[in-house]
């Protein structure tokens, strides 16, 4: 159920939350006071083929965000901690991993070349995540160890 969790996670909360973002800006603007660079350049649901195989991007998220499902599964279960909180936490581990590991392998910029409007717009985008993931695997009692 983990995988399942966090692959819909990335299509409910992840890929939804970049949406708004992106078409609802002005409106978050107005009331957060957010500067103009915290706005998403995409808008979610990309369609775009990426490498190795070719799937579209919103799939290749769904996959890896259905093997961090995983990972949270069994960190909720064996820890016995609070899910809401341990979702939370492995989006912040999930943007660590992004922002060092994953940029090493792409030869990106590590930590996001110290842009912060990308490190707080990610950890809100992968918290959310996190978050939605422990949320849907609630009904499954995957957070009380059943």
């Amino acid at each position: 159920m983990g995988f399942l969790a966090g692959a819909l996670a990335v299509i409910a909360f992840h890929q939804a939350l970049l949406h708004v973002l992106h078409f609802q800006f002005a409106f978050i603007q107005s009331f957060t006071g957010l500067p103009g660079a915290f706005r998403p350049q995409g808008s979610g649901f990309n369609m775009r083929p990426v490498a190795p195989i070719g799937v579209p991007q919103v799939v290749s998220l769904a996959f890896w965000g259905g093997i961090w499902g995983i990972l949270l599964a069994g960190m909720i279960r064996w820890l016995r901690a609070p899910d809401l909180l341990m979702g939370a936490l492995t989006g912040l581990l999930s943007t660590l991993v992004g922002f060092t590991l994953l940029a090493q392998l792409r030869g990106a910029s590590l930590w996001a070349g110290g842009n912060t409007i990308i490190w707080w717009r990610t950890i809100l985008l992968n918290v959310a995540w996190g978050w939605g993931t422990a949320f849907l695997m609630r009904p499954f009692q995957i957070t009380r160890g059943g």
